[in-house]
Formats: C-alpha cells, structure tokens, sequence
C-alpha cells in the first residue's frame, strides 16, 4: 500500500523556490529571453491537488498536456496547450528520507524541475513528441538527463553532484534515490 505524505509549506515554498531557479537556468541554457520563456505554458501541481489520472507511482514526477479552448481541432489544441507538472510529493519525500540524510529536498527538486522543463523545451519545438511510442521516450529520457546534467553541472555543489549521481549511468535510480 502506498504511504501517501504531502509536502509542508516549508518544502512547497522550496518547491517553488526550486522552479524559479531551474527556469533562469534554462532560460541562460537556451538563450531565452523572460518574454520568450513564458510561450513555455506549465503549472505545478503537488500530490495533494492531482487528479487521479496524474497520480503516478512509478516517477518523481511527469507530465500531462492539456489543450484548451472550445471546439479546436487537433491541430489547433497543440497550439494552445500547457503542461502540468505532477509532483509525486510521498515518492520525493520518501526517496529523502531513505536516502538518510545524503539526499536532501532541494537540490533533489532542482533536478526534478530542471528535468521537467526541459521536456517542455523539447515538446513545445518539436525536438520529440509528448505521445511518442515507448522506445522513443525511453531515448528521450536518455537525452534529457544528459541535457539535465550539463546545465545544472556548473552550479553543482555536494549536495546536487549526489542527486546528479543518482541519475548518472553508474547507478541505477533505485539504488540510491528510488
């Protein structure tokens, strides 16, 4: 059975903390300007406000696309769309609690958000397919812990070279942060 925790308001005010960091990282990596940035449309939402459908067990978090707007064709929803970041808030703070102290919230949340929106990046121009067949997304999660890793290594620090461990190709996620 799954132990469900909730984040404090202490650790949403670092959740967030966390995504205003990972934008500005993005942003320098991408070279986008603040107007530019926000054609990226995402909101966050934690364990407590997800719909049963964003629920997942398997992730520290993902992501769900949604079109708005009435009527709209296919075509057209993919224009006017955003992406909602699931936050599997029992699955984070339990991978920090096992992690007995190595692993601490906020340089793991840095990750997860600064992972997050790179998918966005990638979706919104096209570089891979948000409903992409399973093989694909597997070499897209490939491709954006490489590019995760390169864009936080120049602020990494003890903490976050442990969390960066934890998603490197010498260990495997559960060992460690899972």
């Amino acid at each position: 059975m799954r132990s469900v925790k909730h984040f404090s308001p202490a650790e949403i005010a670092c959740v967030n903390k966390t995504f205003v960091h990972a934008e500005t990282l993005l942003r320098r990596h991408y070279g986008l300007s603040h107007g530019e940035w926000k054609s990226h449309r995402y909101d966050v939402k934690t364990l407590a406000h997800l719909e049963e459908h964003e629920v997942n067990e398997q992730a520290f978090a993902h992501l769900c696309k949604y079109g708005f707007g009435k009527n709209q064709s296919a075509a057209d929803a993919d224009e006017f769309c955003f992406y909602r970041v699931c936050l599997q808030d029992d699955r984070i703070l339990n991978a920090v609690e096992r992690a007995h102290s190595f692993i601490k919230l906020h340089p793991l949340m840095l990750y997860i958000a600064t992972h997050e929106l790179v998918h966005i990046i990638r979706f919104n121009r096209g570089e891979s397919q948000f409903n992409a067949p399973w093989e694909e997304k597997t070499k897209e999660e490939d491709t954006v812990h490489a590019i995760t890793r390169s864009i936080l290594q120049p602020v990494a620090h003890q903490g976050l070279n442990l969390v960066l461990d934890c998603f490197s190709d010498q260990y495997h996620i559960g060992d460690i942060c899972n």
